[in-house]
């Protein structure tokens, strides 16, 4: 087994480490979610906690974990006589992100189950899990299915195992942390509010800091058992701190006022719900007992308020997480009690030496970072791209300001047509492992999904050549028929704006802002795949590639310029050579391309423009590629481009006001009876 990285010597990351030692004080809190740039120690610090955290008395034997002075009376391994147990460290359970159903929940034989009536079940993560710490890396990437089951988990303390009527069930109460890179896509809002606190971790940008956190890792690489035992002795006090704290927390006052102030805060801020009171007010009472403290003060409301609040306060996918601390603070002020409450940090004779670069509770006092929060006046990743039209081409000319998008309407579906066989999303239909059942088939490895009568009829001719004399059905693996189900897919949305001068009219632009924002909300509640390319000048640039971030397409779009020619050629070209890659980056992933223009192709020089985009427009065609135009087409005199470019796509034309509503439902009918036209011819 490796040497884990000590605690105490990671460098910087105050508000992770608190966060996480909260937790540890008092795992009601209910987890964090660690959101933050690739390589900032976000994993590191997380596999490091568990080396910190008190031992758990447990049965001997028992699988499930069962505490011994009160056992689980429904434990599979049970019942279990009360009395003294067996200590063991605290597990931490890592769940991967291609997890099997099975490996989180447990396996059961359901061919014995049949046969024998005997439940032998397998434990699976969540057991393993119980009364520990259950860690996903890259949470925003787990499969919706395997989400399901860890919110039923995190919301009854138990997991279920439900095959064909055979059932079993065991304890679950575990601490959920995750970490996750905001790039990549976000996570659903119910499992988002299941995390008690959240942190945003970035890089430091202090050399001599980095140079800090280079010199311990190379160290630590070099020889991982010296370098955990030179800090064996900071881990032992942090370690003793944090049984202290525990002790503590259970004569921890949280008065009227602090219990006010925490209503009023999450009433200010307009959270859903009352878990995250509940969640400021756990929060609160460990804030003081680590700070060895018997009463909650207003610190402590603070700090809980910018731990447990800013994922909490999202509206849509693309509000970026964040606090305003002065609308906080006037909050924190108006509610508080008379003569006001000391600071929490300031420094405690009492308190033991905190470490090197100000301890795991220094610095930063659990504020996370507010870029690109709503207050910080710019969003993330949206710095405005430069660039400039050609003097003298069509529709040259200074390059327009950024217009800002109307806002989003709410979209039917557009899918795509047939029956694909990608990833579990909410789009078109797909054969799948979860959804309504549609056949049979015999297994292909292990036996998921039983279908019960397919496997009654498969072992019933055989029942008296194997010697059945009693009423049990006599069932053998060959027998044994798997569900086939279908469900829905996600797709891969490729976004292609024409974002040229002749698109450049604010109003106009503004609407096809608001529009391509719809659709994108569209495709985050769908767990779809976005990519954008724009076109606009001399050519088309892939501002997005194909991602689950859709907050980060839409920080591109709203910062988009407009000037200059229109390259529509150089769009679809640019849009096939995407598709093309990430159709062998991922063969079951369907795409649907949405062109956003109003066909008015220009180029440099002379001749016809539009031509090349019609022989562009058929390479997408003879592909299959499913597509929309959206035509964009405004004034008195109209060419009808945009209809003539969709025929060539083998698509349909939708106009920005029959973008709305119902009108999408005819668009997709469209789509469909364009395709099923073509297969037939």
């Amino acid at each position: 087994m490796s040497t884990p990285y000590p605690f105490t010597a990671v460098v910087g990351m105050d508000d992770l480490r608190l966060a996480l030692l909260l937790n540890a004080v008092s795992p009601a809190v209910g987890g964090v979610l660690v959101r933050g740039e690739k390589g900032t120690a976000k994993s590191t610090a997380v596999r490091a906690l568990a080396s910190l955290m008190p031992d758990v008395d447990v049965v001997a034997g028992c699988r499930f974990s069962c505490a011994p002075t009160a056992p689980d009376p429904a434990c599979p391994d049970g019942p279990h006589e009360a009395g003294p147990g067996v200590a063991r460290p605290t597990r931490m359970v890592e769940l991967p992100v291609g997890a099997s159903e099975d490996r989180l929940v447990g396996a059961l034989d359901i061919e014995r189950a049949l046969a024998e009536g005997v439940k032998a079940f397998e434990p699976g993560l969540l057991a393993d899990a119980h009364r520990g710490l259950l860690y996903v890396d890259e949470v925003n990437l787990l499969h919706d299915h395997l989400v399901d089951l860890l919110l039923d988990a995190a919301a009854m303390g138990a997991s279920y195992v439900e095959r064909e009527g055979v059932s079993v069930r065991h304890a679950s109460r575990f601490l959920l942390v995750g970490t996750m890179n905001p790039e990549e896509g976000e996570l659903r809002p119910q499992l988002l509010d299941r995390f008690g606190l959240t942190v945003e971790v970035a890089a430091s940008r202090d050399p001599d800091q980095r140079v800090e956190v280079v010199r311990r890792r190379l160290a630590y690489d070099d020889d991982a058992g010296g370098f955990a035992a030179r800090w064996a002795g900071e881990e032992e006090a942090l370690r003793g701190r944090i049984v202290a704290a525990r002790e503590l927390l259970p004569r921890v006052v949280l008065g009227d006022v602090a219990l006010r102030q925490i209503a009023a805060t999450c009433a200010a801020f307009e959270v859903d719900g009352m878990r995250a009171d509940i969640v400021m007010a756990r929060t609160a009472t460990a804030l003081a007992a680590w700070a060895g403290r018997d009463e909650v003060v207003e610190g402590d409301v603070r700090q809980a308020a910018l731990l447990a609040l800013p994922h909490r306060r999202r509206r849509n996918p693309f509000d970026a997480p964040g606090l305003d601390e002065s609308k906080l603070d006037e909050t924190l002020d108006e509610f508080g009690g008379p003569g006001g409450d000391p600071d929490p940090n300031d420094p405690d004779p009492n308190d033991p030496d905190p470490g090197p670069e100000g301890g795991p509770d220094g610095g930063g006092g659990g504020v996370p970072p507010q870029r690109g929060g709503p207050d910080s006046g710019e969003a993330a990743g949206s710095a405005p791209e430069t660039g400039q039209a050609p003097e003298g081409a069509p529709g040259a000319g200074a390059e327009q300001q950024p217009a800002r998008a109307t806002e989003p309407f709410r979209t039917k579906m557009l899918s795509v047509p047939g029956l694909g066989e990608g990833a579990a999303g909410r789009r078109s239909r797909a054969r799948t492992e979860h959804g309504r059942t549609t056949g049979a088939r015999r297994p292909q490895g292990a036996l998921t999904k039983l279908h019960l009568t397919a496997t009654v009829q498969a072992a019933a001719p055989h029942q008296r050549a194997r010697g059945r004399s009693g009423p049990g059905l006599v069932v053998r693996r060959d027998d044994m028929r798997q569900a086939t189900r279908e469900g829905r897919e996600g797709n891969l949305v490729l976004f292609v704006v024409d974002a040229s001068g002749s698109m450049a009219a604010r109003k106009r632009m503004g609407a096809v802002k608001g529009a391509v924002l719809s659709l994108l909300l569209d495709a985050y509640q769908r767990r779809d795949k976005v990519g954008l390319i724009t076109f606009r000048g001399k050519g088309a640039e892939l501002a997005l590639p194909p991602t689950s971030s859709v907050d980060a397409a839409a920080a591109r779009l709203e910062s988009l310029p407009t000037g200059g020619r229109t390259p529509l050629a150089q769009g679809l070209l640019k849009a096939h050579d995407v598709l093309r890659i990430e159709r062998l980056r991922d063969p079951s992933r369907r795409p649907l391309m949405v062109v956003v223009t109003d066909g008015r192709a220009t180029a440099a020089g002379s001749g016809d423009a539009f031509a090349p985009a019609l022989r562009a427009a058929r390479l997408h065609s003879a592909e299959g590629t499913a597509a929309v135009v959206v035509d964009c087409e405004a004034g008195p005199v109209r060419f009808g481009l945009a209809g003539t470019l969709a025929r060539e796509l083998g698509g349909s034309a939708v106009t920005l006001d029959e973008l709305r509503a119902e009108s999408i439902a005819g668009l997709v009918k469209d789509v469909r009876d364009v395709s099923a036209t073509r297969r037939a011819a």
